[in-house]
């Protein structure tokens, strides 16, 4: 995946922001929180960075491509960057991004989350 297909996939989830800050990084929000970044790679290698569940963090830790994410898991937070961009990778990149969106829009107030359309049960 390159940065291009990354923000047409982020644009493509529920109320989402987009924003360049942090070093010219792509950055997508969710009711103004983080979900995923992409930047930040070494050499201007692309890398992607994203939320994880504690045990998606400690699966991915041990997995060739993915390290702990800079500046968040030195923090203790469950963030993973993805450092290498293979197109075998994409769709588990979309299911991680996926899930990231998803955990951090738990996160938000319920009133958030209903003023945002996120996490409504159907009736």
């Amino acid at each position: 995946m390159n940065y291009e297909e990354f923000n047409q996939f982020c644009g493509s989830l529920a109320a989402t922001t987009y924003v360049v800050q942090w070093g010219n990084s792509h950055v997508w929000k969710v009711g103004g929180k983080v979900f995923g970044i992409g930047g930040w790679g070494k050499n201007k290698q692309v890398a992607f960075t994203f939320k994880t569940s504690e045990q998606n963090y400690y699966f991915l830790s041990e997995c060739e491509g993915y390290i702990p994410a800079p500046y968040f898991a030195n923090r203790g937070m469950k963030w993973i960057q993805q450092i290498d961009g293979n197109k075998e990778k994409d769709d588990d990149l979309q299911y991680y991004l996926r899930e990231s969106h998803r955990l951090v829009s738990l996160g938000l107030t319920k009133i958030k989350q209903k003023e945002l359309g996120l996490n409504q049960a159907v009736e």
